[in-house]
């Protein structure tokens, strides 16, 4: 597989990832939550990498191609983010991190799995793997066809952690001081993941 159309790929993917969406909007409640952005992280990525092998195996485009299985992802999607932004905006997290010792693993169970489902019951990052991965491919290259959208798929699954594990970071360093705008920023997350999953139903659902 050539360099450059995996350079190639990078730069698209890249654009795509520094647009905010569900992934954001995780990332910043759990950071302002006090909880583990490497978990965050780990799960989102964790997501990401199902997907490939789900778009590499060919299920993908079965699933884009039958409405009823895409509809009940979308569905299942939307009202899991729904759920998430509404636990974020009625219970949100302590900011100082100083949760308990004996709540630690199950917090940290929970904020990988809530990550793993975000993005791997993310419609949108399905038909996205769909449409963008194969322009990027060569039926006719020497290396399978499988190998080379698992390939891109890693580096789509990789600069998603970088690009997050960075971007939480910031947001911690600059925010964990200010309380008052950590709230605001925190329950702003979660009308963002109530807003995206609404927007996914309405998009199916009224189609």
């Amino acid at each position: 597989m050539a360099v450059s159309s995996i350079a190639a790929f990078w730069a698209v993917a890249a654009l795509l990832i520094v647009v905010p969406g569900a992934d954001w909007a995780y990332v910043i409640g759990t950071v302002l939550g006090g909880r583990s952005v490497v978990l965050a992280v780990s799960g989102i990525a964790v997501g990401y990498a199902g997907m490939t092998i789900i778009v590499a195996a060919g299920v993908g485009a079965l699933v884009a191609r039958t409405p009823a299985s895409l509809t009940a992802l979308t569905v299942a999607g939307g009202c899991y983010l729904m759920w998430l932004g509404s636990r974020t905006l009625i219970r949100p997290a302590p900011h100082d991190g100083a949760a308990g010792h004996g709540a630690a693993a199950p917090t940290d169970r929970a904020t990988l799995v809530k990550g793993i489902g975000v993005s791997g019951l993310n419609p949108k990052g399905l038909l996205v793997f769909l449409a963008l991965l194969p322009q990027f491919v060569s039926p006719r290259g020497s290396w399978p066809l499988a190998a080379q959208l698992g390939i891109l798929g890693l580096v789509f699954t990789l600069s998603c952690a970088v690009f997050y594990l960075s971007m939480g970071s910031v947001i911690r360093s600059i925010l964990i001081a200010r309380p008052a705008v950590a709230r605001v920023i925190t329950r702003v997350s979660g009308a963002a993941m109530i807003v995206i999953g609404a927007l996914l139903l309405a998009e199916r659902l009224l189609a």
